[in-house]
């Protein structure tokens, strides 16, 4: 992944926010809107794109391309660092690869302890049963 490449290809743009809040709401641009063709990246591999497609699938439209937004501050320089900082938390957060769970047996004390406790619940059990009058 080549983070560089990979921010030279965002794409931008500013929007007015949506909701209430008045004069300066109604007359600033704010609201960032942040694009990223994942297909036609260069800053990604073959397999890396092959991730970041099968993992935000739900996340990406018809065309491979992710889109994020970001209105949270009044700035739109700061909504900016935000949405550039969430989607480089998104794209590694695709990237990762999951480590390969190894199979492992139980350890004896472990055993002896569930049996134990399965003998002694079935032990309370059957003490609570009426006695049997034959």
């Amino acid at each position: 992944m080549d983070k560089d490449q990979i921010h030279r290809e965002l794409q931008f743009k500013a929007v007015r926010s949506s909701g209430a809040g008045g004069q300066h709401v109604n007359k600033v641009s704010s609201k960032v809107e942040l694009t990223f063709n994942v297909t036609d990246s260069e800053g990604l591999s073959d397999s890396e794109k092959q991730r970041v497609l099968l993992k935000l699938k739900s996340r990406l439209t018809n065309d491979g391309v992710l889109q994020l937004q970001c209105d949270e501050a009044r700035s739109q320089h700061k909504n900016k660092d935000i949405v550039i900082q969430r989607f480089f938390e998104v794209l590694k957060n695709a990237l990762m690869v999951p480590k390969k769970r190894k199979p492992t047996k139980p350890t004896r004390s472990s055993v002896e302890k569930r049996l134990k406790l399965k003998k002694m619940s079935a032990e309370r059990k059957a003490t609570r049963k009426p006695p049997k009058l034959d």
